[in-house]
């Protein structure tokens, strides 16, 4: 998915039909009657080669207070503001109202790319409202009809030369990830860790409940008041983005939303906050869980660093407000004692005690963040693995499930950001899940990769063997006579 195009417009002019249309399914609910569409919908749309994310919004009403309608029109400016492009519909038969023109100024401000479409365009019924499309001064109109499928060929054009300047910019901007690793690397060369530039600086998310002081912790990183804070929970509502320089370490670093429990979230726009974090998260390369020093490993908190562990992504855990609490040698003990028997996939991941109110403890945390993605780039050499799983086999055999003991034959790296390994052995579905785990701690113990995620792979060498298919043949009636001539 390239980028995100939100179709927006009056209630009843065809913004659902045509997200069915481009996704290809018939997701969002569709009837004459206006005011249908109340929620923000997401869908994976396909137009030719074109891949990206369409958003079907509540149609735009006229209304700016607290009412349902109200409420609608701040979802929609919302996605308005969060979508790369947009798409502003208008009924070509009823022609441009007022309140289009309205939501034609709104948009000018707002959204970067506006694409104008006029909707219910098939006919000459519809000639009158496509010339007057012309007056909202948003360009030239595509005439289309969402029902039947016209117009799609010049929405494509429009959108064309959009999709290369943002699939440039997700290229620039995205993590990389799960990087192959050759090999036919030498041992003795250094691709083990690749330092943050100003090119690509290190992509860092600041995720936690609401109010454990994510903003704050940034602001004070920043040395400005950048973004807004307050005694109040869930004031930040978009995941923002900002560069940096932390002591001499580029980094892009990310200010989520506050999490809560999946129940508790009833808001549209509260559930709208917590995905754009969590897609924050997918693109960190390391994530920092900030917990609240006065109530630490909630639920909530565990949930989160155990999706940032399994999405591969290196994690530092910080906890805030330290500045309050009255014994800190009895907590901080207590800290680790609960961060190991609750978080045992992380087990070794930095800890670091902070006061973002303050500024004491960001020193450690900045080392402890700079640490995390130095471990999560390591490279281990195949002579190194080959000779320290020898010590392991030693050490504790693998089981022998069925009489037939399993035999791991060598080990090697294929991958960084996580560490991955591959081990070449004999019946790997055999192989029990206690067996990895104590693998995975012998790698995080010996090779000094503490709390980062390692991905561990088992593989059987049995498709290699040319004789796995071909079956002895069976004695025959014919043999005995010919061994029998043979010896007289």
């Amino acid at each position: 998915m390239t980028f995100s195009l939100a179709i927006v417009g009056r209630p009843n002019v065809g913004k659902s039909t045509l997200f069915n249309r481009l996704v290809g399914k018939r997701l969002a609910l569709v009837d004459n009657q206006p005011g249908v569409t109340r929620d923000l919908r997401e869908g994976a749309a396909r137009l030719g080669d074109l891949r990206f994310t369409v958003i079907d919004t509540a149609g735009l009403e006229d209304a700016t207070d607290e009412s349902l309608q109200g409420r609608m029109r701040k979802l929609t400016e919302r996605a308005v503001g969060m979508a790369d492009a947009c798409l502003f519909l208008i009924d070509a038969r009823v022609g441009v109202t007022p309140t289009d023109e309205v939501f034609a100024d709104i948009l000018r401000k707002r959204a970067d790319h506006v694409i104008l479409g006029a909707n219910k365009a098939e006919g000459s019924a519809a000639d009158a409202g496509v010339i007057e499309a012309w007056g909202l001064g948003l360009g030239e109109p595509i005439r289309m009809s969402a029902e039947h499928g016209e117009g799609l060929n010049d929405l494509y054009a429009q959108l064309m030369p959009l999709s290369d300047a943002f699939e440039a910019r997700a290229e620039a901007e995205a993590p990389e990830v799960d990087v192959m690793l050759d090999e036919d690397i030498e041992d003795d060369e250094d691709v083990s860790y690749r330092r943050p530039t100003e090119a690509r600086p290190m992509q860092v998310a600041v995720v936690g409940r609401p109010n454990a002081g994510k903003s704050t912790l940034i602001n004070k990183i920043l040395g400005e008041e950048r973004l807004l804070t307050g005694p109040e929970a869930g004031i930040t509502r978009d995941a923002i983005s900002l560069r940096i320089d932390w002591d001499g370490m580029p980094v892009r670093i990310f200010d989520t939303a506050g999490m809560r429990k999946k129940a508790k979230v009833q808001d549209k726009l509260e559930k709208l906050s917590v995905s754009d974090g969590l897609r924050a998260v997918k693109f960190a390369e390391v994530v920092v869980v900030l917990l609240d020093a006065a109530i630490p490993f909630e639920q909530q908190d565990l949930r989160i660093a155990d999706l940032a562990e399994r999405e591969g992504r290196a994690v530092v855990v910080a906890i805030n407000k330290w500045d309050m609490e009255p014994d800190k040698s009895d907590k901080i003990r207590e800290l680790r004692e609960a961060f190991e028997r609750l978080l045992p996939q992380l087990r070794g991941a930095p800890l670091v005690t902070v006061s973002a109110k303050t500024g004491k403890g960001l020193d450690r945390l900045r080392d402890a963040v700079a640490r995390a993605h130095e471990v999560w780039n390591r490279r281990v050499t195949t002579a190194q693995l080959n000779r320290w799983l020898i010590g392991m086999l030693e050490q504790h055999p693998p089981p022998a499930p069925g009489g037939r003991r399993v035999k791991l034959r060598y080990m090697t790296q294929a991958k960084t950001r996580p560490p991955g390994f591959v081990v070449m052995c004999s019946h790997p579905d055999k192989l029990p899940e206690s067996y990895s785990r104590y693998l995975v701690n012998g790698l995080r113990a010996d090779f000094d990769m503490p709390g980062t995620p390692i991905r561990l792979y088992f593989r059987s060498q049995a498709d290699r063997n040319p004789y796995k298919s071909k079956k002895k043949a069976g004695p025959s009636s014919l043999r005995k006579h010919l061994t029998g001539r043979a010896s007289d």
